[in-house]
C-alpha cells in the first residue's frame, strides 16, 4: 500500500553543451531515445544561465572549443561559483588532439559514436553501475 504512494524521484537532466546546432541536437537526440531529460546551451555563457534555472543535472556534457565561453572557461566558473555542482561530472567533447582536463569524468573524441556515448553517459551519470 504504502508502496503505491511513493512517486518515483524525477530524473535529473544532462546538460549538453555544444556550439554545433547539429551536433547538439544529434546528441540530444540520442540521449531522449535512451529515455534521457536533456537540456541544452550553445556556449558556456548559456550553460551557466540554465544552470540557474535547472535542478542539478545529473551530468554535463561540455564541448571544449565554442564561442562566448569555452569549456575550460565553464568549467572554472562552475567550480568556483557553484559549489554544490561540483559533484556533477563533466564529460568533455572534442575533437582530435584534445585531452581530458583534470577533474572531469573523461573525454569523448567527435565525431561522437551513439553507443559509446550511450555507454559513457551511462557510467557517469549514475544510470549504469
Amino acid at each position: 500500500m504504502l508502496r503505491d504512494m511513493v512517486q518515483p524521484a524525477p530524473h535529473k537532466p544532462v546538460l549538453v553543451v555544444e556550439d554545433d546546432e547539429d551536433a547538439r541536437a544529434a546528441i540530444a537526440e540520442i540521449l531522449e531515445a535512451d529515455g534521457y531529460e536533456v537540456a541544452v546551451a550553445a556556449n558556456g555563457r548559456e550553460a551557466l544561465d540554465e544552470l540557474q534555472h535547472l535542478p542539478p543535472p545529473s551530468l554535463i556534457l561540455l564541448d571544449l572549443r565554442m564561442p562566448v565561453m569555452d569549456g575550460p572557461e565553464f568549467l572554472r566558473h562552475l567550480r568556483a561559483d557553484w559549489p554544490r555542482l561540483k559533484a556533477v561530472p563533466v564529460l568533455l567533447l572534442s575533437g582530435v588532439g584534445a585531452e581530458a582536463l583534470p577533474d572531469t569524468g573523461g573525454l569523448l573524441k567527435k565525431p561522437i559514436v551513439p553507443d559509446e556515448l550511450l555507454a559513457t553517459v551511462g557510467r557517469l551519470s549514475g544510470r549504469i553501475a
